[in-house]
């Protein structure tokens, strides 16, 4: 067998109630307080921080050989991105930068580590406190997007677009589409009441989405909520279920297009949406456009192997690289920039080999992976290195492929 965790849960002692109370706690409290990032350091980093020592102290945490690989990756990438800054580090801007790099690697090993023991329940908590967190940070871009709070427009909206509890309307956005998907899912498969209560969060963070106004976030809770429920309708273990599948899709396709339609209805809003829907960008197009810049920067990593260092990019053209892979290349150099890209491949793959298990926790895993994978295919054209979600879903990708996996190696082979 090749996967294995040492006192994994089926044969070590079980928790106390009250420890494993308070562990799932504590991961919910992640989860949730993720929504609040326009300060720094953020509610999130305090509860990651707790979490960790919690679980390391009591014994919470598992370790499993498949996890080498995807932790050698990450400290690989990291290693790389620490040579590249090595004559940098007298400039706060990239010490700071090159230190939340390694936090960000540390998280996703951490989560990685903690869903290998409770997979299910403690999995859901983290996704039922980023949902909560997801209609938090919604409800507070909705309410400064519509002036509904005094003196909220400044600090909840920026350039006419909402931003909630974050600095960024591209980070709110990309932040949201989890929640978003995961409630979708909850919708189209959950009972009648737990339907309604999903669906008025979907409702709540989608609104949020499309008023943030990134196009692509847009493009990936839509694109990730393909993914799902393809993914839904695959595994489904009935043709009731498959027809069930097919049938709640198409009503909530019709609503979201009804409530499109309704909210284009407001002239500011409607201006705000075709220029940003526009594909012809003047930051996109021309030779030091977006697209140019990826060209140009592609070749330019060819001629610096330890890279030009973190955030020194922007030295040499307008703006940053808004491309994850190439900025691998050029904060660390060939050696971040072949792993960044085997690091986030690989989870991807694991973890769609092992959506098709049937598990406690597949439902919540196929939102995972769909949505890790498009973020995935959004770092071609975004900046995702410090997104402290997207290192949450490749952690949980991880832990969750290889607990699956388990089930799968241990059941009966069909006669």
């Amino acid at each position: 067998m090749t996967d294995y965790a040492f006192a994994a849960s089926a044969t070590g002692a079980a928790a106390p109630p009250r420890l494993k109370g308070l562990q799932i706690a504590l991961l919910w409290l992640v989860g949730a307080s993720g929504s609040i990032v326009f300060i720094e350091p953020s509610p999130y980093e305090f509860a990651v921080l707790l979490a960790m020592v919690v679980f390391a102290v009591s014994g919470g945490l598992r370790l499993a050989p498949a996890l080498i690989v995807p932790i050698a990756l990450l400290i690989g990438v990291e290693l790389g991105y620490s040579v590249g800054a090595s004559e940098l580090l007298d400039d706060p801007l990239i010490m700071n930068w090159l230190l939340t790099s390694w936090y960000m690697a540390i998280t996703a090993m951490f989560f990685a580590m903690v869903a290998l023991q409770d997979s299910a329940e403690r999995v859901d908590a983290i996704a039922h406190g980023y949902l909560i967190g997801g209609v938090i940070a919604s409800l507070a871009g909705i309410a400064g997007y519509f002036n509904l709070v005094p003196g909220g427009s400044d600090l909840l909206t920026f350039a006419g677009r909402a931003r909630g509890t974050f600095k960024d309307p591209n980070v709110l956005a990309a932040f949201l589409v989890f929640p978003a998907v995961y409630s979708l899912q909850r919708v189209i498969e959950g009972s009648f009441w737990s339907a309604v209560r999903n669906g008025i969060a979907f409702a709540i963070i989608a609104l949020g989405i499309f008023l943030a106004f990134s196009r692509a976030a847009w493009g990936t809770v839509a694109a990730a909520s393909v993914l799902m429920t393809a993914l839904m309708f695959i595994t489904a273990p009935t043709q009731n279920r498959r027809l069930r599948i097919v049938l709640l899709t198409a009503m909530a396709i019709v609503l979201v297009a009804v409530a499109l339609a309704v909210l284009l209805s407001f002239s500011q809003i409607d201006t705000i949406f075709k220029e940003r829907a526009s594909f012809n960008q003047p930051y996109d197009s021309g030779r030091f456009g977006r697209f140019g810049r990826h060209v140009l920067g592609a070749k330019m990593a060819l001629d610096y192997p330890t890279g030009i260092g973190p955030l020194q990019f922007r030295r040499f053209f307008p703006e940053d690289t808004h491309n994850s892979f190439l900025n691998a290349f050029m904060s660390g150099g060939w050696i971040s920039g072949t792993l960044y890209p085997a690091l986030v491949f690989l989870t991807a793959g694991y973890g769609l080999r092992n959506v098709f298990v049937r598990t406690p926790w597949q439902r919540t895993q196929i939102a995972i992976v769909s949505v890790m994978i498009v973020t995935l295919l959004e770092s071609f054209i975004i900046d995702t290195d410090h997104w402290r979600h997207y290192f949450l879903l490749i952690g949980l990708t991880w832990s969750l492929a290889i607990a699956s996996s388990r089930v799968r190696l241990r059941s009966p082979a069909p006669t």
